[in-house]
């Protein structure tokens, strides 16, 4: 496999670690800032509609800009961003806009880095190289949720909301030095 794949996997890893570690707990702690459970699937329900809007979006603009990068690395830094509004929120309601970005961030990744692979991997390797890319999403949905569990457990929800910003950072420095597009 490809030295670009395996650093795209590496660059995201930190990402997938955070949302393991996040949708382990987010509910909890939004149900903590007062939301019913009815809202609860409110905020999921438009995170997802953002999400099915905007992913045709995405994946045009990185075919029309010919590049998956700059989507890509858009993505990383909205999540950065939105984990730092889910650790200053006060209320369910501020959390809202934040979570409906959420569905615009996963759009991107989810309709750019496959592309991302296909563009890098020759074609007879595609289906390895996406296995490759689902044990990163994998291994970041193992180690996560645990590491989100302990973390909010022992010091709190905020203070895991940083901690994943600070995760997200990284990944994205990681994109922007070391990924590389065709």
């Amino acid at each position: 496999m490809s030295r670009k794949l395996y650093l795209l996997c590496a660059s995201l890893l930190p990402l997938m670690i955070c949302t393991g570690m996040i949708y382990s707990i987010f509910s909890l702690y939004v149900e903590d800032l007062g939301a019913t459970r009815s809202q609860i699937g409110i905020l999921f329900t438009a995170s997802a509609a953002v999400g099915a809007v905007s992913a045709p979006l995405f994946g045009r603009l990185s075919d029309k800009l010919r590049r998956r990068k700059p989507v890509i690395s858009f993505s990383m830094l909205a999540f950065l961003v939105i984990f730092v509004v889910y650790a200053l929120s006060n209320s369910y309601i501020e959390i809202f806009p934040a979570h409906a970005l959420e569905g615009a961030a996963w759009a991107a990744l989810g309709a750019v880095t496959p592309a991302f692979i296909a563009d890098i991997t020759p074609e007879r390797e595609r289906g390895k190289a996406m296995g490759i890319y689902n044990t990163t999403w994998n291994l970041g949905w193992i180690i996560g949720p645990v590491l989100g569990g302990f973390l909010a457990e022992s010091f709190g929800f905020k203070l895991c909301f940083l901690v994943c910003s600070l995760m997200l950072l990284f990944g994205l420095i990681l994109v922007v030095l070391f990924v590389e597009e065709d």
